[in-house]
């Protein structure tokens, strides 16, 4: 393929315009996304990713469109794993609602800088250094089979390494002050918590990139088809987030299925001297995982509802039950200093 320089600025234009307009115009003010908006908005993004996908096909053939067609696939089902990180990380720091979005907006942005950094190293690094395809296939395959492991710790706000090293060199506030980054306050400006989170959103982005770059050079070595296909996936997350957040248990199998893709593609990467798969075949490896671990994470939901249903009829619960929310601060007016922190 050869894009001109002005291919790669309109194309970048394009997502430039669609953030500010995400964010100037229909995100102005902080707000709680609802499901029927994350619906909307990930039919969206869907729909772009897909007429850009045409536009593919009709200027450069076939091959690109498959191409990016399979990568999106790749990247959009393995962003399902940033959406369960991104559900512990906002549970674990008690994230007021209407900022999710904004925190989620911002760890796009970031995520896209350092992906196409990313990407063009990648691409340059196998095109001068062949063998090295090889390392990121057995890199995929071993990813895959470390997937498969019991799930990760709830993660502890006061321990980790990160949060350490910010409030060493930062100061930082107890509480979140709406959906400010910092504030200032008796002249000295202050992080809120909401800053020390989206760090590591960016930094829970850095990590999971270093898997799904590698799966998506195992479908294509074009730079063009690699860094759309990773963007459109990207685009949605934050849409993917608030429609999934709150259903994650019902897709149970879905990591297995996760699993089974970067173990196919790391395969490919080490296969593609020897016997090279077509990106057909590639296309529908994927789309069959994918299929067969959704409808088999629904089917065991549907089953496992039904047991719990009976259970709670044999033993219902009583009538009234005490709940006790969790409380936090979210006041722009609160001093710093407060003493009921959010850690």
């Amino acid at each position: 393929m050869q894009i001109s320089m002005w291919g790669w600025v309109a194309f970048n234009a394009f997502v430039l315009a669609m953030l500010a307009l995400d964010l100037g115009v229909f995100h102005r003010k902080a707000h709680v996304v609802r499901l029927r908006e994350a619906l909307s908005w990930s039919a969206v993004w869907i729909a772009l990713a897909m007429a850009f996908n045409l536009g593919l096909y009709f200027w450069f053939g076939p091959k690109p469109a498959m191409e990016f067609l399979t990568g999106y696939l790749i990247e959009k089902s393995l962003s399902v794993d940033n959406v369960f990180i991104f559900a512990v990380l906002f549970a674990a720091f008690r994230v007021p609602k209407h900022c999710e979005h904004m925190i989620l907006f911002w760890g796009v942005f970031g995520a896209l800088v350092m992906r196409a950094a990313m990407i063009f190293a990648g691409v340059a690094l196998i095109e001068r250094f062949h063998w090295l395809i090889y390392v990121f296939g057995a890199f995929l395959v071993l990813t895959g089979l470390k997937m498969l492991r019991p799930n990760l710790k709830p993660v502890d706000p006061q321990n980790h390494w990160l949060i350490r090293l910010c409030r060493r060199f930062l100061r930082v506030t107890t509480n979140y002050h709406d959906d400010r980054f910092v504030i200032r306050d008796d002249g000295k400006l202050w992080a809120t918590p909401l800053l020390l989170v989206l760090l590591m959103v960016e930094t829970t982005d850095l990590i999971f990139a270093v898997d799904s770059i590698p799966a998506i050079l195992a479908v294509s070595s074009e730079p063009f088809i690699v860094f759309t296909s990773n963007v459109f996936a990207m685009l949605g997350l934050r849409a993917l987030y608030f429609a999934l957040a709150g259903m994650m248990d019902k897709f149970r199998y879905l990591k297995y299925g996760l699993a089974g893709i970067l173990a196919f593609v790391g395969t490919k990467m080490m296969l593609v001297d020897i016997a090279p798969i077509p990106i057909a075949a590639s296309l529908s490896v994927v789309v069959g995982i994918l299929a067969t671990s959704v409808v088999a994470s629904l089917w065991r939901s549907q089953e496992v509802q039904g047991v719990e249903s009976i259970s709670a009829t044999q033993n219902p619960e009583p009538l009234f039950a005490a709940v006790v929310p969790e409380s936090f601060s979210c006041d722009r007016r609160a001093s710093p200093r407060d003493a009921n922190s959010v850690f």
